[in-house]
């Protein structure tokens, strides 16, 4: 007898999720780690007071306060 594709379809998606969370991980970072990932190379920008600078720039042309971290403009119409 034929099963429904669906069904067959189903038991995909669903082995593929449980596949998906078994590749997670829970564990926290070690404080031996935190070492790693506190050095300069690992941040966005490589000079805090450049990217400050550039932030402030940023700002004073949209004319807004803030406008780096949100996606909207400084029109106020979010």
């Amino acid at each position: 007898m034929r099963r429904p594709s669906w069904l067959v379809l189903l038991g995909l998606l669903g082995l593929l999720g449980l596949s998906g969370l078994s590749a997670c991980s829970i564990t926290p970072v070690q404080p031996w780690e935190k070492g790693l990932l506190a050095k300069k190379a690992m941040g966005f920008e490589a000079d805090r007071l450049e990217a400050g600078f550039a932030e402030h720039i940023y700002t004073s042309k949209e004319a807004a306060a803030g406008g780096a971290g949100v996606g909207a403009s400084g029109c106020g119409c979010n």
